[in-house]
């Protein structure tokens, strides 16, 4: 006979980990394309993704 495996389910704690902050505003922004032209603004932009959660945020030069 095979052995039985147990699977584990994530706790709550595990399963939300890291998302409270962003909730609150606190995200962990880290660039992800530098210096690229937007043709709608007219302007270089840098386009930023949050770590934790995926968030994007485009900033104008």
């Amino acid at each position: 006979m095979g052995d039985v495996v147990k699977f584990k389910r994530p706790t709550a704690a595990e399963k939300h980990k890291g998302k409270s902050l962003c909730r609150s505003g606190f995200h962990k922004w880290e660039v992800v394309q530098e210096k690229q032209f937007d043709v709608k603004q007219g302007k270089l932009v840098t386009i930023y993704k949050c770590k934790r959660c995926g968030k994007q945020k485009v900033t104008a030069h």
